[in-house]
């Protein structure tokens, strides 16, 4: 689990110097293999779809974030149907699990450490747990896709140029960055629907990068972007909903695990209010 958050963040960084300007601006250099073959294609289609809707970018843009939501739609729900796989198998495995950390936190050696840790991988062995098989490789497929059509919205005069609403296009807005933002701190909320108390706490850093690193580059950057995200992050969350529907019924005993660490939770909380 701790491998796989140190990828995501990695991932989640890289993603902000990126949106944060600090690799080459495709619009300087259009005749790489990122620019040439993803770029100008997105460019096009976005255009493409302005010239059905009165040449109103913002509504193009709109529709191609839905388009292309949708299209990476089925790579997201087999991901999710993974997650709550393991979820399952952990909610199974929990009693056994819960007894080898509490001798874990009791080992006073390295060397009893080891052999407690083999027992757990013995019991993630048993119940054929292994959380990197949900792995980051969803997330690696769409980043290029993700990137390209982000730079093909920075880079288009056209759409710089153009108006939607109450803001333009090329230049940022506060309003609209908060709302993006938002969006996507909702979404997270979501996305946490179904896990453990103690799975919150492991995702919490991951999960809060997103929202603070959308709201970060919205102030500054043209607010296609930050309608592009928010858009994006709408879609997200009720693709997450659609997820948890999906596949939690078919799981109970993960509800079942979670009503447990709220109600272990309450008593803890009742105690401490005692003392």
């Amino acid at each position: 689990m701790k491998k796989k958050n140190i990828i995501l963040i990695s991932v989640l960084l890289g993603a902000l110097l990126l949106l944060t300007g600090c690799s080459m601006d495709p619009s300087q250099n259009t005749d790489g293999f990122f620019s040439t073959y993803l770029v100008q294609p997105f460019t096009s289609f976005i255009m493409f779809v302005a010239s059905f809707v009165g040449d109103n970018y913002g509504v193009a843009i709109i529709i191609t974030t839905l388009l292309i939501r949708a299209l990476i739609m089925p790579l997201n729900l087999r991901t999710a149907k993974a997650q709550m796989g393991m979820q399952s198998k952990m909610a199974v495995a929990k009693p056994e699990i819960d007894e080898i950390q509490a001798r874990l936190k009791r080992a006073t050696s390295k060397e009893e450490q080891a052999t407690i840790q083999k027992e757990m991988m013995a019991v993630y062995s048993k119940y054929n747990i292994n959380p990197m098989q949900m792995g980051c490789l969803p997330l690696l497929i769409q980043m290029p896709i993700l990137m390209a059509f982000y730079y093909a919205i920075r880079g288009s005069s056209e759409i710089a140029s153009h108006t939607f609403l109450w803001f333009n296009l090329g230049s940022s807005d506060m309003v609209l960055a908060i709302i993006a933002g938002l969006v996507y701190l909702a979404q997270y909320f979501v996305s946490m629907i179904g896990y453990s108390p103690e799975q919150k706490k492991q995702m919490k850093i991951i999960g809060l990068m997103s929202p603070i690193m959308i709201l970060f580059v919205s102030f500054t950057a043209p607010s296609a972007l930050a309608l592009y995200w928010a858009v994006g992050g709408l879609f997200l969350a009720g693709q997450t909903l659609l997820t948890k529907k999906l596949y939690m019924n078919k799981h109970p005993e993960i509800k079942v695990m979670e009503q447990e660490e709220k109600e272990f939770e309450q008593i803890v909380e009742e105690q401490k209010k005692e003392k």
